[in-house]
C-alpha cells in the first residue's frame, strides 16, 4: 500500500503547485467546453477522498459540509472562490492524505460501506478498494487540470 500513498502524495505536490502557479482568476475561469475550473477540480479530489475513505467507513470527516457541498460529485463551480478557500484547499491537500496514511496503518478502517463508483461501475467493498479508486480517480482529475490549464493559458 506504501506505492499507492507514494503516488497520492505525488499527486497532491503536483496540485499544489497548480494552486500556486497559477492566478486566483486563472484557477477560477471555466475555458469555453468545460464545465468547472482548476480550483473545483483539486478541491473536488480532497472532498472525494474524505467521502470514500472516511464516509463509508463512518468515520469523521477533515473536511466542512460546506466544502463537500461545493466539490462533491455532480456539484459545479457556483461563485468565485476566494484565496482563503483556496489556501483552505491547498492545506487539506496534505493534511488530509497525512491523516489517511496514520489511519490506515493505525487499523482504523474497519467496517466499510459496499459503494458502487459512477465512473467506472465497479463496487468498492473496503478502504483497500477505496485507495485504489481514489489513486485512479486523481489521475483522471489531475489531467483535467493539465487540460484546463492549457485552455485558460489560450
Amino acid at each position: 500500500m506504501q506505492f499507492t500513498f507514494d503516488v497520492l502524495s505525488n499527486i497532491r505536490v503536483f496540485s499544489k503547485k497548480y494552486l500556486e502557479n497559477n492566478s486566483l482568476e486563472d484557477l477560477n475561469k471555466i475555458p469555453e467546453g468545460f464545465n468547472n475550473n482548476i480550483i473545483w477540480n483539486i478541491g473536488h479530489i480532497v472532498v472525494t477522498q474524505q467521502l470514500l475513505a472516511y464516509k463509508l467507513s463512518g468515520l469523521p470527516m477533515a473536511v466542512s459540509d460546506d466544502l463537500i457541498n461545493k466539490y462533491r460529485k455532480d456539484s459545479k463551480p457556483e461563485a468565485f472562490v476566494s484565496q482563503a478557500e483556496v489556501d483552505e484547499i491547498k492545506a487539506l491537500l496534505f493534511s488530509s492524505v497525512e491523516q489517511l496514511v496514520d489511519d490506515y496503518k493505525s487499523g482504523v478502517f474497519k467496517n466499510y460501506q459496499e459503494y458502487t463508483v459512477s465512473t467506472t461501475g465497479n463496487t468498492l467493498k473496503n478502504i483497500d478498494d477505496a485507495l485504489q479508486f481514489i489513486l485512479f480517480h486523481e489521475g483522471m482529475h489531475l489531467g483535467y487540470v493539465l487540460a484546463l490549464i492549457r485552455a485558460v493559458k489560450n
